[in-house]
């Protein structure tokens, strides 16, 4: 008989519907296991003793999931099984303040050109990290508002990693990173993707409504790959800044820059108001087929020469220059891979989202919506918070839940127009940020997506990139 003990880069969780599962420390989704697996995994406690022929204990050995236990060797708090009696969520997008230095003329999180103020306490922020942890959430990424402004911004990253979560990734326009600050971040154990806001060489003061902003973000990029970290530039493309998306493209892959994602300025409120309508040719936001097919041109020259950055264009495509690989983003199913039971948003079903007051949305993009039309799915402030229950409440049913988990059969069911349609399978109903954006309807087409299909940009995009990999083929298709 022998002791075995989990390697300390692996824990065991159980959720509701999710009862035999683990987590690699650093990696954000639970992977299952079989329940024998499961139950031979929870011995391996350092304590318990077990055959020493055992086949799992052979098995998980070469995996490197256990070690002959050492004497007095212990499980850390974070390893130990933690049951769940709540939905599985493995992260949360957490706005830890509403505040910010910047005045952005596009910023999703508001429902008007009005100020945002809202913050959460340290003490706040404590409570809702312990119920976080007791829900077996993992990975948290930290945004805002520009989080870095918090005066508690470091000590929130301590308590994470403190309870055995991790920062994945912060979100920031860069204002407030300097070597101190991320070697501060690095003490802390922290390593996450840093993506900083960077609007296009000489525009990207007027969006951010900012003097110097694009000198600081220039020089935040530049400091984060000098300093190791994983570094993206989010841009956003609009009307009057088109033109400059291919030299800011060339710039940043000469910077070291690993992944800048291009987004189209789109219909959240505040947008709308400072930029008008994209009908209107003398609106800033580029409509569905501007975009497309700017974006289209964008990849063709991009491509042509040797890159190592990668592109992620927002609802249209990824660039993988290294890999010669490429994936069409409408085609949200590959062939083979759609099932009635999807959620309409894998994205939102795995990642919640909190807003600084405290209010949950199933992405941030949609908080500046869901406010100016009065939706409300929860606030984990004041649901019961000094219970310590807001947010597992939350995770085990009510209207967010039902939000998230809302299936793809349910949209077909209530949307006869995406369910007749031949593209159906593969874009699953498309962005339902965007389908409220068009038509106001949480179960609504998004009508970007049928003009990508229809339009057949799918096949355009696979004929530009000829012997790259796709790594989301699909099935043939009519054309009209």
């Amino acid at each position: 008989m022998s002791c075995y003990i989990l390697n300390s880069d692996i824990a065991l969780r159980s959720w509701r519907l999710v009862p035999y599962a683990y987590y690699i420390k650093g990696v954000r989704d639970a992977k299952g296991l079989k329940k024998d697996e499961f139950e031979f995994l929870l011995k391996c406690d350092g304590k318990t003793e077990i055959t020493e022929n055992s086949p799992l204990a052979e098995k998980f050995l070469n995996m490197g999931f256990i070690s002959p236990a050492k004497d007095s060797e212990t499980l850390s708090e974070w390893q130990k099984h933690l049951n769940c009696d709540n939905r599985y969520f493995p992260a949360m997008e957490y706005a830890i303040t509403g505040k910010c230095n910047y005045n952005c003329l596009h910023c999703f999180n508001a429902a008007d050109n009005a100020p945002l103020m809202s913050e959460w306490t340290l003490d706040e922020a404590k409570t809702m990290l312990e119920q976080a942890q007791k829900c077996g959430l993992n990975a948290i990424t930290l945004t805002g508002g520009e989080p870095m402004l918090h005066k508690n911004f470091f000590e929130i990253i301590e308590e994470i990693h403190k309870r055995g979560m991790y920062v994945s990734e912060i979100n920031t326009n860069g204002h407030f990173i300097n070597q101190a600050a991320l070697d501060r971040i690095k003490s802390l154990g922290c390593t996450p993707i840093i993506k900083i806001s960077f609007d296009g060489i000489g525009h990207h003061d007027w969006l951010r409504n900012q003097d110097g902003a694009e000198e600081r973000a220039l020089a935040a990029l530049r400091l984060c790959k000098e300093s190791g970290f994983e570094v993206w530039a989010q841009t956003n493309v609009h009307r009057l800044n088109i033109e400059t998306i291919l030299p800011t493209a060339e710039r940043l892959d000469e910077m070291s820059v690993d992944e800048m994602r291009i987004i189209r300025t789109s219909e959240s409120p505040r947008w709308k108001e400072n930029a008008g309508d994209a009908q209107s040719p003398g609106g800033a936001c580029l409509n569905v087929d501007e975009y497309y097919d700017e974006m289209f041109g964008f990849s063709a020259e991009y491509i042509k020469k040797p890159h190592k950055m990668d592109i992620d264009i927002w609802q249209f495509l990824t660039i993988f220059p290294v890999r010669k690989a490429f994936r069409v983003r409408p085609v949200e199913c590959a062939e083979g891979e759609y099932r009635d039971s999807l959620p309409v948003c894998r994205g939102n079903r795995g990642k919640i989202a909190v807003a600084a007051n405290g209010n949950v949305y199933p992405c941030l993009q949609l908080s500046g919506t869901y406010d100016a039309r009065g939706e409300f799915l929860g606030n984990i402030k004041t649901d019961d918070r000094n219970l310590g229950t807001g947010l597992q409440m939350l995770l085990q049913g009510g209207k967010y839940l039902e939000e998230v988990c809302t299936t793809v059969k349910t949209l077909a069911d209530n949307n006869p127009k995406c369910e007749a349609c031949e593209y159906f399978k593969y874009c699953v109903g498309g962005c339902r940020a965007l389908a409220m954006a068009f038509t106001g309807e949480k179960l609504g087409s998004d009508t970007a997506k049928c003009v990508f299909f229809k339009k057949h940009y799918y096949e355009r995009i696979t004929e530009l990139f000829g012997g790259w990999k796709n790594l989301a083929p699909i099935g043939a298709i009519g054309r009209e």
